[in-house]
């Protein structure tokens, strides 16, 4: 800050020390020791107010760019969504077009002889060789859905029959 040399200093407290008196000399340097303490804490909150603004102009772009990049990636994410959804609805459109009127949800002539039980259950679907077949509806349980599978799968045995096998 200020360039003093020691010789500098002897040659300021001697002069302090004619100007002032031997009597008034530690009063007057014990002010200017306060005063010096104050000049010294009023600098230092000057810098660290100032590095504190830096610091929250930093973090304020900081936050900036981040909202920026949620903003990009919610927009990506939107335009995914929309995408797979137009996507889904061109793919629905397309199978609709490619079913048969009976299974579209619209009523077709042949539907009412395969109701009655005269045409053999994949008389619907033969019209169209590349639409799987349907196997015959089962009799005994109607409250399940009929996944095509077959038969029931075997049921394991009980842990009591461990023994027999």
């Amino acid at each position: 800050m200020f360039d003093f040399g020691f010789s500098e200093l002897i040659v300021i407290g001697v002069v302090l020390l004619v100007v002032v008196g031997p009597e008034r000399l530690p009063k007057v340097a014990r002010t200017a020791g306060h005063l010096l303490g104050r000049v010294q804490r009023y600098v230092s909150d000057v810098k660290s107010d100032i590095q504190r603004e830096m610091q929250l102009e930093e973090l304020k772009k900081l936050q900036e760019q981040v909202r920026q990049q949620a903003q990009e990636v919610e927009s990506s994410v939107r335009s995914g969504v929309a995408s797979v959804e137009s996507e889904a609805g061109r793919t629905v459109g397309e199978l609709r077009s490619m079913l048969p009127a009976s299974v579209a949800g619209q009523p077709a002539p042949q539907a009412e002889s395969s109701a009655a039980g005269t045409s053999p259950p994949g008389a619907a679907s033969a019209s169209h060789p590349s639409l799987p077949q349907e196997p015959p509806p089962r009799a005994s349980d109607d409250s399940q859905l009929d996944l095509g599978l077959g038969e029931a799968a075997p049921q394991p045995a009980p842990p009591g029959d461990k023994a027999k096998a």
